[in-house]
């Protein structure tokens, strides 16, 4: 069998991606973790009152929500999105997490790429 081999990261493992507000994403799953993987994963803490910049990725992200809530906020509107919730991203489209909970809005995000995709970044509408 050829091909990337399979083994375990520890979120420890990888150095956090600092953000404002106490929070932070960590790419777990990369090609800088696993020789020739095509397919990232990682896992976000965003805190209570983060607002990121506004994101727009050059591929789709499935995210899941893991614990809090908060709002992914989009040109066309505003997605509600807690616990136990999976959302879909189209690659290109502007968006920014809120959190307006008082705490911790936890997820999971993947790209199909092989690390954090090419993205670009704004300052976040108000």
């Amino acid at each position: 069998m050829s091909g990337p081999r399979t083994r375990a990261i520890g979120l420890e493992d990888v150095a956090p991606i600092e953000l404002r507000h106490d929070s932070w994403s960590r790419v777990v799953v990369s090609d800088k973790t696993v020789e020739g993987n095509h397919a990232s994963l990682g896992y976000s803490v965003f805190g209570p009152g983060l607002v990121t910049a506004d994101l727009s990725h050059s591929v789709d992200e499935l995210c899941f929500v893991l614990s809090g809530h908060g709002v992914i906020r989009l040109e066309d509107g505003d997605v509600e999105v807690s616990a136990r919730s999976g959302l879909y991203i189209p690659a290109r489209a502007w968006h920014t997490v809120v959190n307006d909970g008082d705490a911790d809005l936890v997820m999971v995000f993947s790209f199909p790429w092989p690390d954090y995709p090419p993205t670009e970044r704004r300052d976040a509408r108000g």
